[in-house]
C-alpha cells in the first residue's frame, strides 16, 4: 500500500480527520478528537501505529513477528506498530478499521450515534 492510499483509506471513515499535532511529518488520524492511527507518510519503511485489543495485539505480534510489534512511543498493551509492506493490504485495512472501531466504541453514546455506530 502506498502512503497516498494509506492516507486516503484512513480518511474514508465517518468524521475522520488528519491532524499534525506532533510535527508536520507525522499524520495523526482522529475521529471526534480521538486518535486511531499515527504515521509518518514519508518514512521508509512505512509504518503505522494502530490501537488494538490487548489479546489480539499479542496474537498478531506472534503471527507477524517481523511486521507487527508493540506500539512505538505508545501504550504497548493497546497499540501496535505495523510495517505496511510486511502485511497483506487486506489485513492492514482490517487493522485500521479495528482501530477506528475501538476508538469509536470508547466514545460517549451520543457521539457514537452521530457516527451512525451504536
Amino acid at each position: 500500500m502506498t502512503p497516498e492510499r494509506l492516507r486516503a483509506f484512513c480518511l474514508e471513515f465517518n468524521a475522520s480527520v488528519e491532524e499534525f499535532p506532533f510535527s508536520p511529518e507525522t499524520s495523526v488520524f482522529k475521529v471526534l478528537g480521538k486518535m486511531f492511527a499515527l504515521t509518518a507518510l514519508d518514512a521508509r519503511p512505512l509504518t503505522i501505529n494502530l490501537k488494538c485489543d490487548p489479546d489480539n495485539a499479542v496474537r498478531l505480534r506472534e503471527e507477524h513477528a517481523k511486521a507487527i510489534v508493540p506500539g512505538w512511543h505508545m501504550n504497548k498493551r493497546h497499540w501496535n506498530t505495523v510495517t505496511v509492506s510486511g502485511v497483506p493490504d487486506t489485513l492492514l485495512r482490517e487493522l485500521i478499521e479495528d482501530s477506528y472501531d475501538l476508538v469509536v466504541a470508547g466514545l460517549p453514546k451520543a457521539e457514537r450515534l452521530k457516527l451512525d455506530r451504536p
